[in-house]
């Protein structure tokens, strides 16, 4: 009869005396099923980290880049520099409240002063 209900309605029945070993079968199979969704669940996280350390150390990688280009930048715009200039920017650090007055004068090269045009004018 216990082999009619099981396969027909894909349910053991216990009997007598069997109670013990299908309790103990069924404890096996649900802590290998937790087991198994622990090793997915583990697998899907390892995953998603690998992703996520190959983006950082791509933005690591163009940080680094940015940075060597701004060093030399810095470097360059440092050696094209006077005196006067350096020392305005070390004033400026000092005192943070003329820096934006201090980087507009800084942005804006001097223009070298041209004598006023003639005006064109003919004789006639």
């Amino acid at each position: 009869m216990n082999s009619l209900a099981s396969s027909v309605f894909g349910i053991s029945i216990p009997v007598d005396g069997d109670e013990d070993s299908s309790s103990g079968t069924s404890v096996v199979a649900i802590d290998n099923k937790i087991e198994q969704a622990m090793d997915l669940v583990k697998s899907h996280l390892m995953y998603a980290v690998r992703e996520e350390v190959e983006v950082l150390k791509e933005q690591i990688k163009e940080l680094v880049e940015r940075n060597s280009l701004l060093e030399r930048e810095n470097a360059l715009l440092k050696s094209l520099s006077n005196n006067d200039q350096l020392s305005q920017l070390s004033t400026q650090q000092a005192n943070p409240s003329s820096t934006s007055q201090a980087q507009a004068v800084i942005a804006q090269p001097p223009q070298p002063t041209q004598p006023p045009q003639q005006p064109n004018v003919s004789s006639a």
